[in-house]
This record gives C-alpha cells, structure tokens and sequence, in this order.
C-alpha cells in the first residue's frame, strides 16, 4: 500500500512538474522565438534540479555529521575493530590489503609458515569430535 501511494505521488509530481514547462513555454513563446523559450524553460528546470539537490545534499551531509558524533558502539573483539576500522578507512584499508598481498607474493615461505601455525593453533583450540 505505501508503495502505491509513494508510485502515485511520484507520477502526480511528474505530471505537474512537466504541466509546469508547458505553461512556461505558453508565456514565454510569444516574447521569445520557440528556441529561445526552451531554452529558458531548460535553464529553469535545470536551476530547479540544482537547488534541490543542493538542498538534499546538504540535509544527508548534516545527518551523516549527526551520525558521526554518535557514541561509537562498543567493540569486543580483534575481528570487529577490524570491521569497523574498514568501515572508518576504506582507502587505507585497501592500501594495507594490497601491501599485504605483495609481501605474500615476495615471500612464499614465510606466508606458507604463518598459514600453517594458523591451522595448527585452530586445530590445537578447536574441541575433539563427539563420538
């Protein structure tokens, strides 16, 4: 149902926003060569599009800033810092993941040691199988 109504008033908006444009031109055109009257009309709708968008962007920037000076949730272990340290630096993030990568390729032996003393430490920590 909201979906409905969301869909009908977004066609309304639509419909009186291009309703809008003809009246313009209609006003426009006797004073103005057809052209020149769209072109007007473009030039308004454009100014329009800009404006609100300027608006919409400066309301989502405000409550990204509310969101930001929010109490940081609590975090428990090494895995979710590393989550949320991801989430706070993206492109530092992929910097580390990439130099990572390239010190893994450069030095086999010593990613295969520290792949290996992983999967011991998980199969020394990890419970017997019931029987």
């Amino acid at each position: 149902m909201t979906l409905a109504a969301a869909a009908a008033i977004a066609a309304a908006a639509a419909v009186s926003v291009f309703a809008a444009a003809f009246a313009l031109y209609a006003v426009l055109a006797p004073f103005l060569t057809p052209a020149g009257a769209a072109a007007v009309v473009a030039a308004v709708f454009a100014l329009v599009v800009a404006l609100t968008g300027l608006i919409v962007a400066s309301r989502a920037e405000a409550a990204s800033a509310r969101a930001r000076h929010a109490a940081p949730p609590h975090v428990d272990g090494l895995t979710e810092r590393l989550v949320d340290m991801v989430k706070d630096r993206p492109l530092l993030s992929i910097g580390a993941a990439l130099a990572a990568g390239v010190f893994a390729l450069k030095n086999p032996t010593f990613t295969a040691s520290v792949a290996s003393a992983f999967m011991a430490s998980r199969r020394a920590s990890s419970p017997p199988p019931p029987r």
